[in-house]
């Protein structure tokens, strides 16, 4: 039998265009009466604006440099488009991911090759996790291709194209835009595959073309279309009928959500064939956010060993399970340890249907799947009733004593507490992912982290994005030392724009993921005072507002302070807890993707 924890996912595909994650439209139109420009309007650059805000992008996060400032110049005439100025690249590029995921579409702004080259690791990362984001540089003067000169910010060599080869990788469509007659296409091009593809794009503009003016721009709005896909009817029936036969005749079935349910847009899609079906459902920990937990059908994250408590006992036991959007890696497997056999599941990605060993049915979109197979399934519930009986209610709340360090898990019983509809998590790649993943998100909480990438650091550009596109909801952030240090330069961006997230700086002097996958001295980090680190940031300008706890009752204090009378400053939390204070799913997640790491090379 084949475990189904080392099957290589399907690359994504095409999706319906313009729809942010939660299912709402933000379509691109193209029936309002077309209105004449004057010559300063008409230009590539405030086209490029336009098009930005047509879309989605209320907020471009930039990076100034001498190839794009002209760029930035057009942008910022746009009253609708906002610049976010970030402090580098790296982190303008986590906060257009962040945006993304909000607003269904994020843009960032670099200069060539210095900046597009750090800006690079953000922009995997988004292509990691299926998110359209729009990366734009600022690229040499038309004049200067083919000419055999060494331009500064290059890497001494006449050929400019090393950054274009190195986005190609990362990027679902790339457009070096040096001729104004080609602009309005190649530009109008990039944006709809990066909607459709729901993955980064790569723009290079001129740094002598966005003020031209061009026939082609001098019309607004220079009308567009972006054809939605469909589903093959004829496939599509013959996967119903297929799933609905094996579904039918299994005892216990259930269902378990994943990340690709976001890019496939059939989130509510899912729940409702929950509702049809009687199913009980639990999703993958990096689908975490995208279905209702409040459901009463939720059995919570299915994670193998690590998994919420009883849910992969139910996953794991059933005779058949549909998994919508799954992505099996070493890390959501657990080191490849979890206990599922190909002949039980039904997998389905956004334009794919394979059922046990096959049959396999493609060009059938996910949302349009799981719609019609609830009107074929009949109502069977075994599973949550088999649930119900092995479940235990969490026991007593935790208690420290007065005085005693601060522990890790009484922190996360508090965050509990500040949830609301009124709020979103962000959980940074380390212990935070088992913490926060634990957290029962109340109805409207938004929730995210970067789980596939799993890059360190994120969080913090992530957070300024997000809660840049979230406004007036309140961004409660869970970071480490390790990861803050990485990326803390762009707290000074969230004070600048007003940003009042709360940020739980988790100060337990190192790695401690990687120590527990593999320890050694390069897992420890110097400690830094955190808090007046952000105090020199904030110098004055802005609201911030900082704290140290070491114990319960600081904590208490300090959430009251930043739910009350702070509640309009960026709150910094510092929580001192000891090194080896680590969730009990870290643990037991590290040794076996240590196992996993530390495998010897099969006989050749």
């Amino acid at each position: 039998m084949d475990n189904i924890g080392s099957l290589d996912s399907s690359k994504p595909t095409n999706n319906d265009v313009g729809n942010v994650p939660n299912g709402t439209s933000s379509s691109v139109k193209n029936s309002v009466p077309a209105t004449a420009l004057t010559s300063n309007e008409a230009t590539l650059g405030r086209h490029l604006a336009r098009r930005l805000v047509q879309v989605g992008v209320t907020d471009v996060f930039t990076v100034p440099g001498d190839f794009n400032l002209t760029l930035l110049d057009h942008l910022i005439a746009e009253p609708k488009l906002t610049n976010v100025g970030c402090c580098n690249e790296l982190n303008a590029g986590y906060a257009a991911d962040g945006y993304a995921r909000c607003r269904g579409v994020g843009a960032c702004v670099v200069t060539f090759t210095v900046g597009g080259l750090s800006v690079i690791n953000a922009i995997a990362g988004a292509y990691s996790e299926n998110l359209p984001v729009i990366c734009i540089v600022g690229g040499p003067n038309t004049n200067d291709f083919g000419t055999n000169r060494i331009l500064h910010h290059t890497i001494g060599l006449p050929d400019f194209s090393q950054e274009l080869r190195c986005f190609q990788t990362v990027t679902c469509c790339q457009a070096v835009v040096n001729n104004i007659d080609d602009a309005h296409e190649m530009i109008d091009t990039a944006i709809s595959t990066c909607l459709k593809e729901s993955k980064p794009v790569y723009i290079s503009i001129s740094c002598n073309l966005p003020g031209i003016p061009h026939p082609t721009f001098s019309r607004e709005p220079v009308p567009f279309s972006l054809s939605p896909r469909l589903s093959n009817k004829l496939g599509l029936e013959a996967a119903v009928e297929a799933a609905a036969a094996f579904l039918n005749k299994a005892v216990k079935p259930v269902m378990v959500g994943g990340p690709k349910l976001r890019v496939a847009k059939a989130c509510d899609a899912f729940v409702e064939l929950a509702d049809a079906s009687g199913y009980p459902f639990a999703v993958m920990p990096s689908a975490k956010g995208l279905v209702p937990e409040y459901h009463p059908h939720f059995l919570g994250t299915f994670w193998g060993a690590v998994s919420t408590a009883f849910c992969a006992e139910i996953v794991e036991s059933a005779d058949a399970y549909l998994f919508a959007g799954p992505i099996f890696n070493d890390y959501s497997s657990v080191g490849y340890s979890l206990l599922l056999k190909k002949e039980k599941a039904i997998i389905v990605q956004p334009d794919r249907v394979v059922i046990s060993n096959g049959p396999a049915f493609g060009c059938i979109l996910m949302k349009d799947f799981l719609t019609e197979l609830g009107k074929r399934l009949q109502h069977n519930n075994t599973a949550y009733e088999n649930y119900a009986r092995i479940f235990v209610p969490d026991g007593k709340p935790l208690k420290a004593e007065p005085g005693e360090p601060l522990r890790v898990n009484i922190l996360f019983k508090h965050v509990q507490q500040m949830l609301s509809g009124d709020t979103a998590v962000i959980a940074e790649t380390g212990d935070s992912w088992f913490n926060c993943q634990k957290l029962k998100l109340p109805k409207g909480c938004g929730y995210e982290f970067q789980m596939q990438y799993g890059s360190i650091g994120w969080s913090v550009g992530a957070t300024l994005g997000y809660a840049q596109a979230v406004r007036p909801k309140r961004v409660i952030s869970c970071i480490g030392d390790g990861s803050f240090q990485v990326t803390v330069q762009d707290i000074s961006t969230m004070i600048r724009n007003e940003q009042n997230p709360i940020i739980f700086l988790i100060n337990n002097g190192g790695y401690t993921i990687e120590v527990e996958i593999h320890d050694g001295p390069y897992n420890v980090i110097k400690n830094w005072n955190y808090t007046a680190l952000v105090d020199a940031i904030h110098n004055g300008d802005g609201k911030c507002w900082t704290t140290k706890v070491n114990c319960e009752e600081e904590l208490v204090g300090a959430i009251q302070t930043a739910t009350g009378e702070k509640k309009d400053c960026l709150c910094f939390v510092e929580v001192i807890v000891h090194k080896d204070d680590t969730s009990k799913e870290l643990l037991e997640w590290g040794s076996r993707v240590c196992a996993a790491n530390s495998r010897p090379p099969n006989p050749q």
